[in-house]
């Protein structure tokens, strides 16, 4: 997969997993892995990323003697979310072209 494309649909898998309640790193990649590999070395400059850009802020919570991060998504994360949801019916609308001449193709 194009590594920019890759890039942007991990972004909105990250503010998804996080859309309905907080997470932590390693609950995130746990979500996210099922759809997408992702790995901690990803996950946690994208993380970054989406804090210097307003998407998420961030939190620390002791769990078991130890600070625990905790990503919170904002009203600019979610508008995120939908701009994508938005953005991606154009992509699908390639898709369907490209597969629709590619399968005429095969024929």
């Amino acid at each position: 997969m194009d590594a920019q494309l890759k890039r942007g649909l991990l972004d909105v898998c990250v503010l998804t997993a996080i859309k309905h309640e907080d997470s932590y790193g390693y609950k995130i990649i746990k979500d996210i892995s099922p759809y997408m590999p992702i790995s901690e070395s990803t996950l946690y400059p994208i993380l970054k990323r989406l804090e210097n850009a307003g998407f998420i802020t961030v939190y620390s919570v002791e769990h078991n003697s130890r600070l625990r991060k905790y990503y919170h998504i904002t009203e600019t994360g979610i508008r995120k979310i939908f701009e994508f949801l938005e953005e991606w019916k154009d992509v699908m609308k390639a898709y369907d072209f490209i597969k629709g001449c590619y399968d005429n193709d095969k024929e």
